[in-house]
């Protein structure tokens, strides 16, 4: 099968918005765990390397989630791509 210029386009934006994803997560993952311990102001009434760790992190990775499967969702609509019914 030959790709198109089209096709070219749609790869070229989903591996963009792929690695941007992974590398917010990278950070929030292991440069802010490696420095964790640097981090020592109060948030929240705990420390902000144990708030960052329990929950910080996990709202991170929720919006990463949630943003990447909108964004795929208007890109497979806008390459006519996209699967199921249309609205």
């Amino acid at each position: 099968m030959q790709l198109t210029q089209k096709h070219l386009e749609y790869w070229s934006k989903n591996l963009r918005i792929t690695g941007s994803c992974s590398s917010i997560w990278f950070v929030v993952t292991f440069v802010m765990g490696y420095y964790a311990r640097d981090l020592s102001f109060n948030f929240f009434g705990w420390t902000f390397a144990f708030w960052m760790a329990a929950q910080g992190s996990l709202i991170i990775y929720v919006v990463i989630i949630w943003y990447y499967a909108r964004y795929m969702n208007s890109l497979d609509r806008a390459y006519d791509v996209h699967e199921g019914e249309d609205e």
